[in-house]
């Protein structure tokens, strides 16, 4: 008998200052536990109570940020600080994806994140999505698709 392949590890590090960003969040996880996932296990952390431990632990990552004065939010930046050099050389080729619930564009807060994560030399497994302008009902099922994606990407192996 051939014994139970592991489980992957789907890390979401999430900044959710508000409802709104609280609610993206939520929505990330009910995709990343969608019971179409069976080989994924996945949890939320925020970003001032993660550390290096739990991305070391982290098959691959999901990051969520507030886009704070064009910049990613500052909860966000400490984690990256905290994980940086413990995390350098040890973590190559990690897949991510970022959400971004933008006020703005996001542009600043995108090209922030994705300078750190190629120091990181993690590996994005797609576009950014960003979540621009006033609060829509529609963000919700975005975030849902992109935690489904990820985890079901990651079960089967894609990255």
């Amino acid at each position: 008998m051939d014994p139970e392949p592991a489980r992957k590890r789907l890390l979401i590090v999430a900044h959710c200052p508000s409802e709104n960003t609280r609610l993206l969040c939520d929505a990330v996880l009910r995709g990343a536990r969608s019971p179409e996932v069976e080989g994924v296990d996945c949890r939320a952390v925020a970003p001032l109570q993660a550390g290096p431990e739990d991305v070391l632990a982290a098959d691959a990552l999901i990051l969520g940020t507030p886009e704070n004065l064009g910049y990613m939010s500052g909860a966000l930046k400490d984690f990256f600080d905290r994980i940086y050099y413990p995390c350098l050389e040890r973590t190559q080729g990690r897949p991510y994806a970022l959400y971004v619930r933008a006020g703005q564009d996001g542009t600043g807060t995108c090209r922030a994140v994705a300078t750190i994560a190629t120091g990181l030399r993690w590996r994005p497994v797609q576009e950014p999505l960003v979540l621009r302008g006033p609060f829509q009902e529609g963000f919700a099922a975005r975030c849902e698709e992109l935690g489904l994606l990820m985890a079901a990407g990651l079960e089967a192996g894609v990255f």
